[in-house]
């Protein structure tokens, strides 16, 4: 990557927006010190649901943090979002104009929609099909594509043709904390037998917890134990075994890919607020720790939310 950053314009970074914070790679803020770069925010959609002053407030901190590189918000599904990176994207690219254009490349983490973003942005300017693969895990993109045209240029000259090389994710080079391990997880940056599916709907019981169980309601009684969930949501959707056993680890991958649809909630994982962008810097730099060890970091979560279930038990 670092080779091809000499002959890149503009860098786009995506991050997820169900985890802002989480889905920042430290390597992107040293590769591209010196380079012009736009921030976006992809899956809107999936974590946008509570009030709209809170969306905006979230905005706001995300949009003041990153200054001064610009930061959107995006939906791929929305061409309404598409249409305003596309137009940053053409304004910011016609000060470069040249014989063969202007450059940009899209980076991020595994999964976070880099090339579902480029496909989006080559279908509402140019109505054109798909240029990327793309697809529900992580290490669809293996190489550094050559340039996919997104913007014509303009034929009275004010602007010369954009071209956007996709690239593959590029994971953190290390795991701050369990927390983040499982977010990265459940929101498909890993790919899904790193860590065990019962364990990601562990930590989802929890969030889905903390906002409401309505939200699960369909099948299964309020609850803080993963196994009566499963075993619940197994019984109501028919997903059983031989012999009438509830099949547990189908039943949580099918949770999981439901949440990750939006079809079981939308909302952040992250807290984002003024203290949670200074602490969550602290701790990147503080706390190195070995992508190998993403499946140690699986089970403490287990034994983590084991013993806060036990602690709750005990004090109801």
């Amino acid at each position: 990557m670092r080779s091809i950053l000499s002959q890149i314009d503009m860098v786009i970074e995506c991050r997820d927006y169900r985890i802002p914070l989480t889905s920042r790679n430290p390597m992107f803020e040293d590769a591209l010190v010196g380079k012009e770069r736009v921030v976006v925010y992809t899956k809107r959609d999936l974590g946008s649901a509570g009030s709209k002053e809170a969306a905006e407030k979230r905005h706001s901190l995300l949009t003041t943090y990153h200054s001064p590189s610009p930061v959107l918000f995006s939906d791929h599904k929305a061409p309404g979002d598409i249409r305003l990176l596309l137009s940053h994207l053409r304004s910011a690219s016609a000060s470069r104009s040249n014989l063969t254009g202007a450059h940009l490349m899209v980076v991020g983490m595994p999964n976070v929609g880099k090339s579902s973003l480029l496909n989006a942005l080559r279908g509402v300017s140019l109505k054109k099909g798909k240029a990327a693969r793309t697809g529900a895990q992580p290490g669809i993109t293996r190489k550094i594509g050559t340039g996919v045209k997104i913007i014509d240029a303009e034929e009275d000259g004010g602007g010369s043709a954009v071209y956007l090389l996709d690239t593959p994710g590029v994971f953190i080079p290390y795991v701050p904390d369990a927390s983040a391990m499982l977010k990265l997880a459940l929101c498909g940056s890993v790919k899904d037998n790193v860590i065990p599916p019962f364990t990601l709907v562990d930590y989802l019981l929890f969030h889905l917890n903390l906002r409401s169980p309505e939200l699960y309601s369909a099948y299964c009684s309020p609850t803080n134990d993963v196994a009566t969930l499963l075993d619940a949501t197994a019984r109501k959707t028919g997903r059983l075994m031989r012999g009438g056993e509830p099949d547990w680890e189908g039943t949580a991958m099918w949770m999981i890919q439901r949440w990750r649809n939006g079809f079981l909630g939308r909302f952040c994982l992250d807290e984002v607020s003024e203290e949670a962008l200074v602490a969550y810097g602290m701790a990147r730099e503080n706390a190195p720790r070995s992508v190998n060890q993403m499946r140690k970091v699986g089970k403490e979560a287990l034994r983590e939310r084991s013993k806060l279930r036990r602690s709750n038990a005990g004090s109801g």
